[in-house]
């Protein structure tokens, strides 16, 4: 166990998936561009096989992203959500920099793009597991933006519905 920089315990200790959720800074919707939501998984892809560990489930939202991950050996979390958020924001940046003028006014100057902290809940059975995966993939249908969770591009549901790749390597972890 561990404390983030404010005072919520974090467990890491121990060989359990991990259902994580970070938002934007001061929730805007910076993750609104296509673009931006794949940079998001792109950093996903690469930090999950750098740690070899696995992604259980995903969906990235205009303002904020949720997953389920799991790590072979444990301490990794804080780590792994460290670097999650810095090379995408830095990748997404340079990204918005370069292609997207119009849209980089979203962004302030000095305004991180993503909320300091994130929030952690370790997964301790399947039952709780599918419960998660449920809760983030219905997400966008409570946010108006689909009818159906499978709808939408930026979550593991086609994976679980229809068995179809959704760019990230989709794992259960019993």
């Amino acid at each position: 166990m561990f404390l983030d920089m404010g005072t919520r315990a974090i467990y890491d200790d121990e060989l359990h998936a991990h259902f994580v959720t970070f938002s934007c800074y001061r929730r805007r919707r910076l993750l609104d561009h296509d673009r931006a939501k794949r940079v998001v998984l792109g950093v996903l892809n690469s930090q999950l096989a750098g740690r070899k560990a696995s992604c259980v489930g995903f969906v990235v939202m205009p303002d904020h992203v949720h997953a389920i991950v799991w790590f072979p050996v444990s301490g990794q979390l804080s780590v792994f959500m460290q670097q999650w958020k810095r090379l995408s924001s830095h990748q997404i940046g340079r990204l918005v920099r370069d292609k997207f003028i119009h849209y980089a006014e979203k962004i302030g100057n000095n305004d991180p793009f993503w909320q300091a902290k994130y929030y952690s809940f370790n997964l301790y059975g399947d039952e709780k597991m599918r419960e998660k995966l449920t809760y983030m993939h219905e997400n966008p249908v409570r946010a108006g933006l689909v009818a159906q969770p499978r709808d939408w591009a930026f979550s593991s549901a086609c994976y679980y519905e229809r068995g179809q790749s959704v760019g990230v390597p989709i794992r259960w972890i019993s």
